[in-house]
């Protein structure tokens, strides 16, 4: 039995007293760290008494049960001890025949090996307390240690924060990735953003929560699919692309308010903003307006937000795709800097370089002006930007570098009259130390390149230290009023979805799908996030005869239309990627999904004998020019 004195017991009192009100202002300050405001236990059904992250001076004179693993080693009387929710200091006691076995066995075992420890907690000694771990203030003496599975000497990356694996080889050794605090961290928000998510869509909303097959046949438009052989000769399965079709089956029959974590595949080769397969949240709705979607997915943002992070404001901006095209040149506008892209064309043509006088339709001359940039590109740089600039167009981007008011270095600089140059000066509004890029032609192409160079030109400088984006600053932004249809790329003379097949047209625009297909604007929205798109979604087709007549008159391609004559009701829906956005990182490595199976024996479209499940028609039989 462990003796305490009375000035000892005294001092632990006060040690707890100090903790208790120091947990009190972080609850009060709101920092307190969401997992301690429920009442999760970690530990239950374990052989350990505590996790290595929850020690503190509330179990002081404690015994307790560890297991993790060692993370660092000091001599043969300390180490650390990590588990998936932190790290604790463990020590062994002075030197005597009882701790020799137990140094011995510490002196033997390699770094991230996996141990158990009983001991006693204690305070660390005074002035050697690490206030930057939460269990800085305590430590663990030991009185038994336990091997449950050594390590190889040397691991092929190492689990700390100090030491950054490449990429590859972290893929490579994805286990071993996984135990650092930063992946731990990262998968545990997803977690929990996912929960809040069904809470927010069941508990308060009526959602029903529906699986879909994952087996469906060959789909017209969108990424390509993977296929899945069977074994019917000739016929094959593909691996959905989205739940698409079988939800709006759901509305049909009478389910109005459906969700599903979903997982996707796409074949969409090595883009590297791209994954073969990913997790989206599948919302659908019945009786809905776009102004209903909208009110509930900031919503459903707004409940799931990490608690930690700065709350959201909403309702979020709103802005139409030809107005995001045109001042940011991407059709997902990062908002966080004002570099917009301006039209030049009044103040340019006529002068500088042939091009700018161009009288083909569609002709601009736009210029976007990276503020204060100058000091800070070398001529690398420029190259660069040049370099990606011409990805996109033949002819490059023209570069203007304003060295002061009156002194512009630039390659039209001679064909530049001085009014041209003030003018332009007013309406880039750019003076000492900005760099102009110009691009002239196709407005849709000058528009692209120009978002391009305004992006790289961006990552440029902030890699030198300077601060152009925030990066705790989160802005959401609705992109709307999309064209409903766009000329394929595979197939000339003919129109693609720019969305989906089933999108319904802006009500004014009705009519127009008869006559100028190209003009007719979509009910289709996507949500922006810092530059990226989190989510997309549309307002449905909901009359039988205008589907029918989009599909086979104007796309051309053949779908479940036998389906939709059986009363399908308006409805609308969205799809959302968040987590990887909250916990971006620069590696990608970081936010790749993980997730837990399990199995359910109410299936929502169940297949029949055969394998044949009859309302898809699937599977179906592979052409063999398909197939090479």
């Amino acid at each position: 039995m462990l003796k305490v004195c009375n000035a000892c017991r005294q001092r632990i009192f006060c040690e707890q007293l100090k903790w208790s009100v120091h947990q009190t202002k972080r609850l009060l300050n709101g920092k307190i760290q969401e997992e301690c405001q429920d009442k999760r236990d970690p530990n239950s059904f374990s052989w350990r008494t505590h996790s290595c992250g929850e020690l503190s001076a509330a179990q002081v004179g404690q015994s307790v049960k560890l297991c993790g693993w060692i993370q660092h080693k000091r001599f043969d009387f300390m180490l650390t001890l990590r588990d998936a929710f932190g790290v604790t200091q463990v020590v062994l006691p002075k030197k005597d025949e009882e701790s020799l076995p137990k140094m011995e066995t510490l002196e033997k075992v390699h770094l991230e090996s996996v141990i158990m420890v009983q001991g006693m907690v204690q305070f660390r000694p005074e002035g050697l307390s690490n206030p930057k771990m939460p269990t800085g203030d305590i430590e663990v003496v030991a009185s038994d240690i336990k091997v449950l599975n050594p390590s190889k000497d040397k691991l092929p990356i190492h689990i700390n924060s100090f030491q950054q694996a490449k990429e590859s080889l972290r893929m490579q050794y994805r286990y071993l990735d996984l135990r650092s605090s930063r992946m731990q961290r990262n998968l545990r928000l997803r977690s929990t953003i996912i929960m809040r998510m069904r809470e927010f869509l069941c508990n308060q909303h009526g959602f029903v929560d529906v699986e879909t097959p994952s087996l469906f046949r060959k789909t017209p438009g969108g990424a390509k699919e993977f296929l899945v052989p069977t074994r019917h000769r000739g016929k094959f399965y593909t691996l959905p692309q989205s739940p698409q079709q079988f939800k709006q089956l759901l509305m049909v029959g009478g389910i109005d308010r459906y969700f599903q974590i979903a997982r996707c595949y796409r074949d969409e080769g090595s883009r590297a903003d791209r994954q073969p397969e990913f997790t989206q949240v599948d919302i659908e709705m019945s009786f809905v307006n776009k102004d209903g979607i909208y009110a509930m997915i900031e919503q459903l943002l707004e409940y799931s937000w990490p608690r930690d992070k700065p709350k959201l404001s909403t309702p979020f901006p709103r802005m139409n795709y030809s107005q995001a095209m045109a001042e940011y040149g991407s059709d997902k506008p990062d908002t966080r800097f004002n570099w917009k892209i301006k039209d030049v064309t009044t103040v340019l043509k006529g002068c500088g370089p042939s091009i700018f006088n161009s009288e083909e339709d569609e002709f601009t001359i736009s210029a976007v002006n990276c503020k204060g940039a100058l000091e800070h590109l070398s001529n690398c740089d420029f190259t660069r930007l040049q370099n990606e600039s011409k990805k996109y167009f033949p002819y490059g981007v023209l570069c203007m570098q304003c060295k002061d008011e009156d002194t512009w270095k630039s390659a039209i600089a001679k064909h530049l009259p001085e009014t041209s140059r003030l003018e332009m000066a007013k309406v880039m509004d750019a003076s000492r130390g900005d760099v102009l890029f110009l691009a002239a032609g196709n407005r849709s192409t000058v528009t692209k390149v120009l978002g391009h160079v305004r992006l790289v030109c961006a990552d440029i400088l902030e890699s030198r230290g300077v601060p152009v984006r925030d990066p705790n600053h989160y802005s959401f932004l609705w992109v709307e009023d999309f064209p409903l249809f766009l000329p394929s790329e595979g197939r000339d003379g003919e129109l693609e979805s720019s969305h989906h097949p089933f999108t319904a047209p802006v009500p004014e625009h009705s009519d127009l799908i008869y006559t100028s297909p190209l003009e007719v604007k979509g009910q289709h929205y996507d949500l922006v996030l810092n530059g990226a798109e989190i989510g997309g979604g549309s307002i449905r087709i909901h009359n039988a005869e205008l589907q029918e007549y989009v599909l086979e008159k104007v796309l051309k391609v053949w779908l479940m239309l036998t389906r939709a004559a059986y009363i399908c009701l308006l409805f609308g829906n969205r799809r959302i990627l968040l987590a990887c956005h909250i916990c971006w990182t620069p590696c990608s490595l970081d936010v790749r999904p993980t997730e837990v199976l399990l199995w359910v024996s109410i299936a929502s479209y169940p297949f029949c004998a055969g394998s044949l499940p009859f309302v898809t028609s699937s599977p179906f039989p592979k052409p063999w020019k398909v197939m090479i």
